[in-house]
């Protein structure tokens, strides 16, 4: 598995890149640009001075619905990097019945292993399409021993045996045989017990430790094999998993899989805002200091145990986000403040803004429901006047009710198209023109009624 795994990107091209599906916020997507940009250079530094390097931690302040989790998460697609994201208010019951915040560095260790894993299947697939197809083209010729080339000097017996062998490898391969049946002996589920631990730190891998050893033990680590009847096309599939977990080497994609983790992870802290305070001495505030004193050694950087090894935390880029609307980021204690020196504020989103969300974007909501519908064999036509009518008609909702940014758009898309989602089994091979009297019929109860929750939450 190669070892640069980092996408080469410069900042202005990640920047390009997230502008293909993010309005705005040009702030953010410059700082997380640079971020990931001196993950690829720190990696040429001399040794010496590389582990010196630490990550600078971004803090996003912005209200909800305007892109922070977004850009967060096309950021590590775009790096091909782990990517977990973590509410940091669950941590507040931590020693009750929450989580432990080992237990998001344990998540992305988890996603990691599976990303490299796909990956290394991906890359023996073409290997162990071959391997499956040989293998089921013997259960389709059982009667068929293999023969040696050298053992048929003219090749005159095997010719017969090959020719039939080769035209069958044909029809497979060109989904003729798809509805035959085989018979294939399939490996059982292990029979592992179930077990779930609350409580202190620590037990989450306690529990999981446990449920290893069972799966190791001789009558938890194998199902019972049972022979089943299977399409063809399905005992492909199933073939080809197979043959590529035994092609790979599960040793080397974990190792790869904790390298990754600990130098170009990403961990999403979300609603950091919930934590911000100090000691109250009574209510649910009493844990909001505590959480964030236990989270601070994580992004300090620490060591953390989990089943497949110890992972270091100095080098993991952690992403806070929070509205802060009723705390500052002046209530989280010092420490942690010094831990996000970055911190870039995104704007509230407008009406004009809505207008390009709901065009611009290459998975913008209108190219979604056109694409939804389709499949009814039903064609929408949005015209322009009737997209700047729904963001007006969002911005107006978010106005009167709770700004949740962008996320209205979801709901006000819902409500103008019920009807015609509802009947699109009876409309096909229909085009339907969504034109400003189609907004206004749509959403005549939302434009007179004030008590616009009532239609549109």
């Amino acid at each position: 598995m190669s070892a640069e795994f980092e996408k080469n990107f410069t900042p202005r091209e990640v920047v390009s890149e997230l502008d293909r599906y993010i309005v705005g916020q040009r702030a953010a997507k410059r700082a997380v640009a640079v971020a990931l940009r001196n993950r690829w250079r720190r990696q040429r530094v001399p040794p010496e001075l590389r582990d010196e390097i630490a990550p600078k931690n971004i803090l996003m302040i912005g209200p909800t619905g305007v892109g922070k989790t977004e850009i967060a998460r096309r950021l590590a697609r775009l790096a091909q990097a782990p990517f977990v994201k973590v509410e940091a208010s669950k941590f507040t019951e931590v020693g009750y019945v929450g989580r432990d915040v080992d237990s998001m560095i344990r998540d992305l260790v988890e996603l990691s292993v599976k990303l490299c894993r796909e990956e290394a299947v991906a890359s023996v697939r073409q290997r162990a399409r071959e391997a499956a197809e040989e293998k089921l083209l013997d259960k389709l010729l059982p009667e068929t021993p293999p023969v040696e080339p050298s053992a048929q000097p003219g090749g005159d017996a095997a010719a017969p045996a090959n020719a039939t062998r080769e035209k069958l490898r044909r029809m497979l391969r060109a989904g003729e045989l798809d509805d035959r049946t085989v018979e294939l002996e399939l490996q059982g589920t292990p029979q592992v017990p179930f077990m779930q631990v609350f409580g202190q730190q620590g037990m989450e891998e306690l529990a999981l430790n446990m449920q290893d050893m069972f799966q190791n033990l001789p009558f938890g680590g194998r199902g019972k094999s049972k022979r089943r009847q299977i399409k063809v096309k399905e005992a492909l599939d199933l073939l080809v998993d197979v043959e590529a977990q035994r092609l790979i080497d599960n040793e080397e994609v974990t190792r790869e899989a904790l390298r990754r983790a600990e130098q170009s992870g990403i961990v999403f802290i979300d609603e950091i805002d919930k934590i911000a305070g100090r000691e109250s001495g009574h209510g649910p505030d009493v844990s909001r200091e505590g959480v964030q004193r236990d989270i601070l050694p994580i992004i300090e950087g620490s060591t953390v145990t989990t089943k497949y090894g110890m992972v270091k935390t100095d080098h993991i880029l952690f992403i806070a986000a929070g509205a802060f609307h009723i705390a500052k980021v002046d209530d989280l204690i010092p420490e942690l403040q010094g831990r996000f020196p970055i911190r870039v504020e995104l704007d509230a989103l407008t009406e004009a803004d809505f207008v390009r969300i709901l065009q611009e974007p290459e998975n913008s909501l209108v190219r979604q429901y056109t694409a939804l519908l389709k499949t009814e064999g039903l064609d929408l036509s949005f015209h322009g006047e009737a997209v700047a009518e729904i963001a007006r008609v969002a911005a107006l909702v978010n106005s009167r009710q709770q700004n949740i940014g962008a996320r209205r758009l979801h709901t006000v898309m819902e409500k103008l198209l019920e009807e015609v989602s509802f009947n699109a089994p009876e409309l096909r091979e229909q085009t339907v023109a969504v034109d400003l009297s189609f907004v206004h019929g749509a959403l005549a109860d939302v434009l007179e009624d004030q008590d616009l929750a009532r239609y549109i939450l």
